[in-house]
């Protein structure tokens, strides 16, 4: 009896001793760490300028305007809950590529782009202009389809497309190493920067 009831104390100072350490400790570290070395990314990366949060560079945002950069196509959905509360959903499409419907949404999409974008540099659309991400809220597009849009900008802002192909460049993410990944520019800080919020 005595040797069991020395086993369950054994056991129990084991359980605490793991549950402070694990549990604890481990995670005001890890806390502590993220906080001090990687403070704006352990904190959602939100983009925050003179006390202004502007939205979170992870998270894309839709603009419509012909004065801004067009993100990918976001797939939301808005309803109201039973406490009268709007929420949005995003996510990926349910349609099938083979689809007739599916076909149509997309010849509509083309349609757009090469509407808005009448002095664009090639006939061929990036196809990230044209459909949804994974997720419904991707934050980047192709290069391809930064510089697709540039001369609607430049001609919408009064600008010359020199200057927003030096827009367009800081806000791009090269390949690592200039192998791996691929370009991709954020959109939200490119039309923060066209605004003239973020330098």
């Amino acid at each position: 009896m005595k040797k069991k009831s020395h086993v369950i104390g054994k056991a129990a100072g084991m359980v605490l001793t793991m549950t402070i350490i694990c549990g604890v400790l481990y995670t005001i570290a890890v806390t502590g760490i993220s906080q001090l070395f990687f403070h704006d990314k352990a904190n959602g990366s939100v983009i925050e300028i003179d006390g202004k949060k502007y939205g979170c560079e992870l998270l894309a945002q839709q603009f419509t305007g012909d004065e801004y950069m067009w993100g990918r196509i976001m797939n939301l959905s808005v309803f109201t809950d039973q406490d009268g509360n709007a929420k949005m959903y995003s996510g990926p499409s349910n349609l099938s590529s083979k689809s007739e419907e599916y076909e149509k949404l997309i010849d509509e999409r083309v349609a757009k782009i090469r509407e808005a974008n009448p002095d664009a540099d090639t006939d061929k659309i990036p196809e990230d202009l044209v459909t949804c991400s994974g997720s419904g809220l991707d934050p980047d597009i192709s290069l391809a389809a930064a510089q697709y849009q540039l001369p609607r900008i430049a001609e919408a802002r009064g600008m010359s497309e020199e200057d927003m192909e030096a827009v367009i460049d800081e806000c791009t993410t090269h390949k690592i190493l200039g192998i791996f990944g691929e370009e991709r520019v954020n959109v939200l800080k490119v039309n923060l920067m066209l605004d003239g919020i973020m330098e």
